[in-house]
């Protein structure tokens, strides 16, 4: 099964934070720090905005993240679109969720999501220069 991850981008870090999600039965964003298992930390974000859960589509086998928002008062938005409440929506790999006003992204990766770009050697830097 994929070893998802969500990959956190803030305007005041140059790195993104990275969070396993598919160690985790369950994703509760919200900026309550007490339960929220990543926090939005933004006042316009609920206490409890939204969840990820992990769903087997019988189909294929395959695992896979769906989002929900928990009845926000400032919505949560799927790659732009601000989703319904109370309804699962499956999550795509580089989906980016944002929560109410804040710009903070929150990025569906994989473990494998850089294996099959291609790299152009000529490209590279080595730390010295």
């Amino acid at each position: 099964s994929m070893k998802w991850r969500i990959y956190i981008f803030a305007k005041t870090e140059e790195k993104p934070k990275i969070i396993h999600i598919h160690r985790m039965s369950g994703v509760l964003f919200g900026k309550d720090r007490r339960v929220a298992d990543i926090p939005t930390d933004h006042p316009t974000c609920s206490k409890q905005q939204a969840v990820i859960h992990h769903r087997l589509v019988a189909a294929t086998g395959q695992v896979k993240p769906y989002v929900m928002d928990l009845d926000s008062t400032n919505g949560t938005f799927l790659n732009g679109k601000r989703i319904e409440p109370a309804r699962y929506y499956e999550m795509r790999e580089k989906d980016v969720l944002k929560f109410g006003m804040s710009s903070r992204e929150f990025v569906l990766l994989h473990a494998g999501s850089a294996s099959h770009m291609k790299i152009d050697p000529s490209q590279l830097m080595s730390d010295s220069e």
